[in-house]
């Protein structure tokens, strides 16, 4: 079977080093195997993304020589599609709604995980009709997990583990408002456009037990899970898109795309150090045995 990858940002914002960083090996892994990649627009919030973004995400793209096979649907054009599968839960009797307050989950007294997430203590998950009834705003729905351990083979972080009952809880699928939420939509979307290998940043990993037990649930194979280090800016700071100076706009003005390409094959470990480099160059070079498992921190080369 033919390897199928994808890319799936958020247009919130212009992309900045991190996200082409984990598109960069997405596209390179993909490439080596002869693959097939996807572009994906995971605008679920339509208060937060916009168009316009994600016409500057493609034109970036583009501008570095990162091209896609093909662009699948935009989650907000498959409300339908995901309320279906909403429905395929119910059925099982899995969901059940919960109308706990950001201030209740992160009260003092709310069970944590070992890494000091919180940890969903199943206060709605028995209320009676009449305790419903008593509240008058619109639940949010939780899907009730078993206590069972997921593993995720890694290709960069090796088994990671979780036990969903004790270090998950019973996790929302949509929100109070409407928008369906991250794990149901991408498990949703990767399963029916046959993604095989899922790449994408570190702090994520976490959210794989997660997608593999609703994999389960609507019989999708599990992806083979690649979750790269995060970059860094100099001063130990996670990069994000309020880093204005290293969002694709800014660097635009600057640079050229290969400097942007060699920087991030350096961050890798495919290069010895940063040079101009064209995607297709690199693409010999790649190997998941070379990229680090530590946060990165990136230079100011410009």
């Amino acid at each position: 079977m033919r390897p199928v990858g994808r890319f799936a940002p958020t247009p919130s914002g212009r992309m900045h080093l991190g996200n082409v960083f984990s598109f960069l090996l997405a596209w390179l892994s993909i490439r080596s195997q002869g693959g097939c990649m996807l572009l994906r627009m995971e605008d679920l919030d339509p208060d937060r993304t916009s168009d316009a973004f994600a016409r500057d995400i493609r034109r970036d793209l583009e501008w570095l020589g990162l091209f896609w096979d093909r662009e699948t649907e935009p989650q907000s054009a498959r409300t339908e599609v995901y309320d279906g599968y909403l429905q395929k839960l119910r059925d099982m009797d899995l969901l059940y709604p919960c109308w706990c307050t950001r201030s209740r989950l992160h009260a003092s007294d709310a069970p944590h995980a070992s890494d000091g997430r919180l940890v969903y203590d199943g206060r709605c998950r028995n209320l009676t009709e009449e305790e419903k009834e008593a509240f008058r705003r619109p639940p949010c729905w939780r899907i009730r997990v078993p206590d069972r351990k997921y593993t995720v083979t890694d290709r960069v972080y090796g088994p990671y583990t979780e036990d969903l009952a004790k270090d998950c809880g019973d996790f929302v699928v949509r929100r109070a408002d409407g928008v369906h939420v991250y794990q149901l939509a991408v498990t949703v979307d990767d399963g029916e456009s046959g993604v095989t290998e899922v790449v994408r940043g570190w702090d994520l990993l976490s959210s794989a037990p997660r997608q593999m037990f609703l994999q389960d649930l609507f019989g999708f194979p599990h992806p083979q899970y690649c979750h790269v280090p995060l970059l860094v800016a100099p001063d130990g700071r996670r990069l994000s898109k309020r880093d204005g100076d290293l969002d694709l706009g800014a660097l635009r003005e600057k640079t050229e795309p290969g400097r942007i390409l060699g920087l991030l094959a350096w961050a890798a470990g495919l290069l010895p150090e940063p040079e101009s480099v064209r995607a297709e160059e690199l693409t010999p070079l790649f190997s998941w045995e070379k990229i680090p498992t530590e946060p990165v921190s990136i230079r100011n080369i410009w």
